[in-house]
Parts: structure tokens; sequence; C-alpha cells
């Protein structure tokens, strides 16, 4: 049966076959949204209040944090309220929503990502000419860019998806609204909407994701040629995280928009959709705090402490 007229809402199933596993996840994901909130927020303290980190790098970092905030805060909340008891509807509206802002930012993130190893490339390959290349403008320039790259994907791709006739049972196999999810659900012929974004998904996921191969083998030739095991060991450790945070979410991304159309798929992509929801949000502080003596000393001095006493 198919509903020709605008939804009341949807009912998100989820974990739903697995009660055991929800208050488990519930845990989870409540714990990892308050490590994105105090991670991503210390990042753009840091970022913001600490002259030294006033460079495109930390730029984009604050920029990508950001996003991750309005990321998690999109759809958590909806996560934990579905976990957690027995009511698991979304409304129509707020399904919209949830969909608009989640393409906005996934897309942004794509772009951004690759902005950023952009940024490295020119740092490692043309140290000399860096600040040259990469000035404050350009920087603004890039990431308006992103975000608005993001915004038309978003206004193109979710419209059709929200007028697609929907099955009258109005099950969502998933946890959010995601644009594959809502396909699947549909009674109707969905061949373009299948076409529409498998095309962004090449031009969104795999393009970005090529560039920015591409621009780590630069790097790397460019570092092998070097002789000072000093320059080699700071090179790394300039791109290391990024080319971390990179695997963490085109791995994640892919395996949820880029899936074969079977059941077992399926059953996979919920796993892998909550860590791109989840997860990746609060390992990227993570990796960029851990890993990089700047933060580690901006954070130190934030905290009014010597920055030689946090050099460790």
């Amino acid at each position: 049966m198919v509903n020709q007229s605008t939804p009341v809402g949807f009912l998100l199933l989820g974990f739903s076959e697995h009660p055991q596993l929800e208050k488990v996840l519930f845990v989870v994901v409540l714990c990892s949204y308050l490590l994105t909130l105090l991670g991503n927020t210390l990042i753009l303290l840091l970022s913001t209040l600490d002259p030294r980190l006033h460079s495109p790098m930390y730029f984009f970092l604050s920029n990508l944090s950001f996003l991750d905030l309005c990321f998690t805060t999109t759809c958590v909340p909806q996560m934990l309220f579905n976990l957690w008891g027995p009511t698991k509807t979304i409304s129509f509206l707020g399904c919209s929503v949830q969909l608009f802002i989640f393409m906005l930012l996934g897309t942004t993130e794509c772009i951004l990502l690759t902005v950023m190893a952009f940024d490295r490339y020119v740092a490692v390959c043309q140290p000399l000419h860096y600040a040259t290349i990469i000035h404050p403008r350009l920087c603004r320039q890039l990431a308006g860019v992103a975000w608005a790259i993001g915004l038309v994907q978003s206004i193109v791709q979710i419209p059709p998806t929200l007028t697609l006739p929907f099955c009258s049972h109005r099950q969502i196999d998933d946890f959010l609204c995601e644009v594959p999810s809502l396909i699947r659900l549909s009674c109707g012929d969905t061949t373009f909407n299948e076409i529409q974004l498998s095309v962004a998904g090449v031009i969104f996921l795999l393009v970005p994701l090529s560039l920015i191969i591409v621009s780590y083998g630069v790097i790397a030739r460019a570092v092998l040629k070097t002789n000072s095991s000093k320059g080699r060991r700071k090179a790394f450790g300039t791109c290391s995280s990024h080319l971390i945070v990179v695997t963490l979410f085109y791995s994640s991304v892919i395996a949820v928009y880029l899936q074969p159309k079977n059941p077992y798929a399926q059953e996979r992509s919920k796993f892998f959709g909550l860590f791109y929801a989840v997860g990746t949000p609060t390992l990227n502080p993570l990796v960029y705090t851990l890993r990089n003596k700047e933060v580690k000393r901006a954070f130190w001095r934030l905290l009014g402490k010597d920055a030689a006493s946090g050099r460790n």
C-alpha cells in the first residue's frame, strides 16, 4: 500500500529487534555525544582564543569541529530518545529537517576534508610559499565554497526524496532519516532517485577521495626525497592526523551510501551509519588533540600553566 498524501511521521526501527543492544547503545551514544561536545568545543575555544593557532590549518580544523557539533546535535538527541523508550517515531517535519541538515553537513565535510588535504600539500611540498598561497582570504573562500556546495547538494537531493510515494507502514529500517533509507521505504519507482544518489556519490565521495589520495601521493613522494629524518617526522606528524580522520570518515560513509542492495548489507550499514554519525565526530577531536603538540600546549596555556609543563 502506498501513502500518496504527506505522511504524519515515520517509525525509526533502528535496532528495535535487539532490545538489550539498544540499552547498551544508549550508554555508548550518550557518552560519545558528551565527548563530542567537550572535544569539539575545546578545539573551537583553543582555535579562537590562542593567537598561536590562528593559522590556516586550525581555521579549517575549527570549521570541522563546528560541523561535527552540528552533525551530532542533528541526530543524536532523537537517537537517544528512540533507544531509551518504546516510542520510535519522528514527525515528517522532523525527518525533513534532519535529512536536509545531515545531507548539507555530510557533503560539506567531504569538500572540507579535501580542502584540508590541499592545505597539507602546500605546507609540505611548497613550505616557502605557504603563507603566500594559503592566505586568510583564500581560507575563508575555500570554507565558504565547501558550505555552499553542501547547501546546494541538500537543496537538489532532498525534495525529490521527500516527495516519493512512501509505503503506508512508514517504517524506516534505520535509526535516523537518510536518503538511502527513505528510497527503500518508497513503494513507487525510485529509478531517478537512485541515479541521483549514485551521481552524488561519485561527485561528492569518490572524486574528493581521489583528490585526497593524489595529494598524499605527491606528499609522500616529496617526503621520501627529504634527507632529514627530522623533516620526515615533522611532515608525517603534520599529515597523519588528517589521514586518520579521512580514513574514518570515508570508510563509514562509503559503506552507507555506496553499498549493494541486499538485506545483509543493510544490517551492516546500520552499524557503519552509527559510527559515521556518532563515532567519527567523537574521534576527530581526540585524533587532533592527542597527536598534536601545538594543541596540547594551547590547552595548557588556556589553563594558565606554562607550556613546558604540558610538553610531554
